[in-house]
């Protein structure tokens, strides 16, 4: 049973940010039943180099009305007005760190203004529930136990500090106008359709190209890894399940070096550690990131349902039968 099957009552969502990675995974649940309680989608985006409709079949397409252009475009968000939505939930966002740290100022624009303008606009039209898509990278790094949604805000990239200021721009539109704002902040997702320029997706299109996989620094980094599809399960439960004005961590429980990490993909694909590249560590890498989902666990009923070894393999799976759509977007990219 999915989390939302207990659920009578039927929700008009907008989502922004739907053609992204994480975005076009719930739009795809959405459409494929597994939420009942979502009955009708928007999908706004502007389709940067990491929005794609190419993440959506022709029938998919017509189970959703699709709105293209930014969340900190005015105009765009003017043509939305008139429309009724029971709930807003934030994908949208800039969400790489390496280009965080080359392009600043594109973070800024996009992760905070653009979570302000749709935060003000979900005002304007007295809409039900706001749902900021955040990051457990907001918390900076930890070096052992778990961050609870009661630990400071301590963001070490600009990426990071961009999310964290969406964050509390989302906390003071709930203290201020008294509306009904959640954040959700996630573990390292992973699952088909993620942009080839992301960690997992590198390892496995670099291999089938005959590539080694690059390593940062020694490879020591440590993150807790998420399957997208149990992300959106969380979403939903705090959608549906959660409080006004809180925050809820999703995580996956599965906390791997960046070293191990290249190993088990390795070890799926049958290769050896001599595919390994050590390459130059990152600016400000972060050393360990870890959450805790208790609270998501026991007031919403959330758990990661999809094993790491079983996700990792389907996701393996799907980029060697799906390399039509990963092969552009790295010539795209200049990869």
């Amino acid at each position: 049973m999915s989390i939302a099957d207990e659920y009578t009552f039927t929700m008009n969502v907008l989502v922004a940010g739907g053609c992204g990675f994480i975005g076009s995974n719930f739009v795809k649940l959405v459409l494929n039943g597994e939420f009942p309680s979502i009955t009708s989608l928007t999908v706004i985006d502007k389709l940067s180099y990491a929005g794609n409709l190419e993440n959506f079949s022709k029938s998919e397409m017509d189970g959703f009305k699709f709105v293209k252009g930014a969340i900190q475009d005015e105009k765009v968000l003017q043509t939305l007005e008139s429309s009724r939505f029971d709930a807003v939930i934030n994908f949208a966002a800039e969400s790489h760190v390496d280009r965080s740290i080359g392009s600043p100022g594109t973070f800024v624009e996009n992760n905070i203004l653009g979570t302000q303008m749709l935060l003000e606009l979900f005002r304007k039209c007295e809409w039900g529930t706001f749902l900021q898509v955040s990051t457990d990278e907001v918390y900076g790094s930890i070096s052992e136990g778990s961050w609870d949604e009661e630990c400071p805000l301590l963001p070490n990239s600009p990426y990071s500090a961009s999310k964290a200021s969406a964050d509390l721009i989302c906390r003071s539109y709930r203290k201020t106008f008294n509306l009904d704002v959640r954040i959700t902040r996630c573990s390292n997702n992973y699952g088909p359709y993620q942009f080839p320029e992301k960690v997992i997706p590198v390892f496995i299109t670099n291999l089938l190209q005959g590539k080694p996989v690059p390593i940062y620094g020694d490879g020591r980094n440590v993150r807790d890894w998420l399957h997208v599809k149990d992300h959106c399960r969380g979403i939903v439960a705090a959608l549906t399940k959660g409080r006004a004005g809180e925050i809820y961590n999703i995580g996956g429980g599965r906390e791997l070096s960046n070293l191990d990490l290249a190993s088990n993909v390795l070890r799926v694909m049958g290769f050896g550690p001599d595919r390994i590249e050590y390459v130059p560590d990152r600016l400000g890498h972060d050393l360990r990131y870890s959450v805790s989902h208790a609270k998501a666990s026991s007031e919403l009923g959330y758990e990661p349902e999809i094993a790491f070894e079983n996700g990792l393999e389907e996701t393996v799976s799907w980029y060697q039968n799906n390399a039509n759509w990963w092969k552009p977007l790295l010539a795209r990219i200049g990869s």
